[in-house]
């Protein structure tokens, strides 16, 4: 299990539990008012590309410091997990609101309005959080070219989710003040901001999934087809056998994989269950 299922799910997994969704949460003052901050500050988040991107030219003891306190930080901030489809369907199952709003990351990162984040409550129509999101700045979700803020179905959610996964998207859920959870995000290496920290540039404000991916090679033919979906690198082709190998040591466990696998040769295995990877997170 990972550091914040022992903190905040009582040994089980963290974010299938509902009282970390919950409305009471929500009556922290400090918490909304960081929620508001944290959707309003744009240029705080410009800023934060420039760092990271100048980070691997400054000297290895500045290198060293940021990525021990950033992720210290972030933890009591804004933290994530990596989630498969499975376990969006249980957290789909439980709350009581979805809104899909435009991707703050891809709005700095490629300039371009993307629709791959959901804010999730355990309040009817939006809860709280939903009167939150209102009070961001307009003119970022609800922009010349933007439907702004849509309310969905968990059925409707779940089917693009599917599509998702087809484009490679990674499914991450994320606190506002931990331990509360209020979006599921859909990431990649190249636009998202928090993937980029954790894989690229070594600064993690993610956990690993609770789950690592295995393929089976008398299914596996070798198409490699489930390589082009891999954000993480974790999946290689044997030459010598014709079979796609997944590296336990770098595999997230997003199972995004078995989206590209026709065969059905990939399959999710609980991390906990693997010795080499069970403390990697």
């Amino acid at each position: 299990m990972c550091e914040f299922c022992l903190k905040h799910g009582e040994g089980q997994k963290w974010y299938l539990q509902a009282n970390n969704y919950s409305e009471d949460l929500l009556n922290d003052i400090r918490r909304r008012k960081m929620i508001e901050n944290f959707a309003a500050d744009g240029e705080s988040t410009a800023k934060t590309i420039e760092k990271m991107d100048k980070l691997s030219t400054a000297p290895k003891f500045i290198q060293a410091l940021v990525r021990r306190l950033v992720p210290r930080k972030m933890k009591k901030r804004h933290y994530g997990q990596v989630v498969p489809i499975e376990d969006v369907e249980k957290i789909f199952g439980f709350v009581n609101s979805i809104v899909r709003v435009a991707c703050y990351c891809r709005h700095f990162t490629v300039g371009k309005e993307k629709r791959y984040c959901y804010g999730i409550s355990m309040g009817p129509n939006g809860g709280k959080f939903g009167e939150l999101m209102k009070n961001v700045d307009t003119s970022f979700l609800t922009g010349p070219d933007s439907v702004g803020a849509e309310t969905l179905t968990k059925e409707q959610a779940i089917a693009s989710f599917r599509e998702h996964e087809k484009e490679g998207l990674c499914h991450t859920v994320w606190t506002f003040q931990t331990p509360f959870i209020g979006g599921i995000c859909n990431c990649d290496r190249a636009d998202c901001l928090a993937m980029r920290s954790t894989v690229t540039h070594n600064i993690p404000v993610m956990f690993r999934a609770e789950f690592i991916a295995e393929a089976n090679p008398d299914k596996c033919v070798g198409c490699r087809q489930c390589m082009k979906l891999c954000q993480f690198g974790a999946i290689s082709y044997s030459a010598s056998n014709k079979k796609a190998v997944i590296d336990k040591m770098k595999c997230y466990g997003c199972g995004i994989c078995r989206a590209a696998c026709v065969k059905d040769a990939i399959h999710l295995e609980p991390r906990a269950n693997d010795p080499v990877v069970a403390k990697i997170w």
